[in-house]
């Protein structure tokens, strides 16, 4: 069996064919642009490779109701080359197999539950942090959608009285975890990415406030026994255990199990970044068949 799975992210594609116990025999990146100059290189390379079915992690908002007429299409993005771009459809039409789709967070939040870091757990939450904030919630071993998908990101968090940033980086929210915790929100902040900030720089300590409060918040309201915190910010593994001193705090003894309380298991980063969403696509690939 060859699956083929594409990570479809903002600023590249990520493709590849893996075989039936997800091991990835090839993979290429493409720099996303335009779709008319996008899917061909994503054509091409499946082209002749006789893969039985695609699976397809994309960036949103897109449709993820496979009942719906518009399954597998972008939707309201800020990219304006790719709105309303239908992309599941498009694929599937040129390379005659089953497809499915799914967001790219949920695909490596699928990834993270099956065979990573939350393996042989049924419910858990995946946040990815870097150029944006995307959760990919599991219950019961499959992806949350609900009315669209979750938005993790767009949480409100309350700002603390020593932010230094004037105005959040999202052109929606105020005060949402990606106006205010992104990367994009760190370099406004500091002057600088967060890759260059120094190890004792007070921007970790703010970002792991802000990183706290969603994960309190998901442990009240979805509960999950696990959450798998990747992206490009939580290279500073540093915030880790920062991270789980604060909402340890503000649970303040309120949620108790044994599952809570083992906060080194609870509170994680993720096994196969930054592979994940590839992985999880070539998962999505076997749902199709």
């Amino acid at each position: 069996m060859r699956l083929g799975a594409i990570e479809a992210g903002g600023t590249k594609m990520v493709v590849g064919i893996l075989d039936e116990s997800l091991k990835v025999l090839s993979s290429q990146t493409f720099p996303t642009r335009s779709p008319e100059e996008t899917l061909p290189d994503l054509i091409g390379f499946f082209e002749g490779k006789k893969i039985n079915a695609l699976g397809i992690g994309s960036f949103g908002p897109v449709d993820v109701h496979q009942n719906s007429p518009t399954y597998g299409q972008i939707l309201a993005t800020p990219k304006l080359q790719w709105r309303n771009y239908p992309l599941l459809q498009t694929l599937k039409e040129a390379l005659q197999v089953p497809c499915a789709l799914d967001t790219d967070v949920n695909a490596a939040a699928l990834c993270e539950q099956r065979i990573g870091a939350g393996k042989g757990v049924d419910n858990l939450l995946y946040l990815t942090v870097g150029t944006g904030i995307g959760g990919g919630l599991i219950v019961n071993g499959q992806p949350v959608h609900g009315a669209l998908h979750p938005e993790w990101g767009h949480i409100g968090l309350q700002k603390t009285a020593n932010d230094l940033l004037k105005k959040s980086v999202c052109p929606y929210h105020d005060s949402c975890g990606e106006g205010l915790a992104s990367g994009p929100a760190m370099k406004e902040r500091w002057g600088m990415p967060a890759q260059d900030l120094p190890d004792n720089h007070p921007a970790w300590a703010l970002e792991a406030e802000y990183l706290a409060q969603i994960c309190a918040t998901a442990l009240y309201t979805v509960s999950p026994e696990k959450i798998i915190l990747g992206g490009g910010v939580m290279h500073h593994t540093a915030l880790y255990p920062m991270i789980r001193k604060l909402v340890k705090e503000k649970i303040n003894n309120y949620l108790s199990s044994p599952v809570i309380d083992d906060w080194d298991n609870l509170i994680v980063p993720p096994q196969f970044y930054p592979e994940s969403g590839l992985y999880g696509a070539g998962i999505l690939a076997q749902e199709a068949l």
